[in-house]
């Protein structure tokens, strides 16, 4: 099966690709590279798929797609769908991060309780699958590790001590948002 991955983030792309093992994941920049995509929805189920549906409409072929983000319990669920862009539209994660964690002040460890959220889906002629995972966790104050992107070093899933910044990509995709997320499509794409 060949796919159009919808998104210009290396790091999901690298995660994806070892997920739907099967699949020959085609960058977006090679197959469309002037084509915007656009995130206005307030649900990660709907992101992903105007991400997907653009693609599968502009280039004909099977669209993979994923919407993620972190929602921290304290925070009322922020940065939620906004968290690649929390601290604005040309964020960087270090901005993102300091951000969140300014945010927090004041708020106890017992109270930082958060989950990373992921929703990928497929877009084909065949229709719409899509498949959500989730990854409980805690924020930390000071960053540890340098394994992962976003929030990864200030993110400790439950049953851990190391941030998601210290795991190794391997040991994170069995765990993880995405790799929950991207297992659950690739069974219902009969992989």
């Amino acid at each position: 099966m060949k796919a159009v991955f919808a998104s210009r983030n290396k790091h999901k792309a690298e995660q994806v690709a070892v997920l739907l093992d099967g699949v020959e994941l085609l960058p977006l920049d090679e197959v469309a590279p002037t084509l915007e995509l656009h995130e206005p929805f307030d649900t990660f189920e709907a992101n992903a798929l105007a991400k997907a549906r653009t693609v599968h409409q502009a280039t004909g072929m099977t669209a993979i797609a994923d919407d993620s983000g972190l929602e921290v319990d304290a925070l009322d669920g922020r940065p939620g769908v906004v968290s690649a862009r929390y601290s604005g539209d040309d964020a960087t994660d270090d901005a993102n991060n300091a951000k969140l964690i300014a945010e927090l002040a004041g708020v106890p460890p017992e109270k930082r309780t958060a989950r990373y959220r992921c929703v990928a889906v497929c877009v084909s002629d065949s229709g719409e699958l899509v498949a959500e995972g989730s990854c409980e966790g805690h924020i930390v104050d000071d960053p540890r590790g340098d394994l992962g992107f976003g929030y990864d070093p200030h993110f400790v899933p439950e049953g851990e001590q190391r941030t998601m910044g210290e795991i190794p990509l391997d040991e994170k995709l069995a765990f993880s948002h995405r790799g929950r997320a991207f297992r659950a499509l690739a069974a219902r794409l009969g992989l």
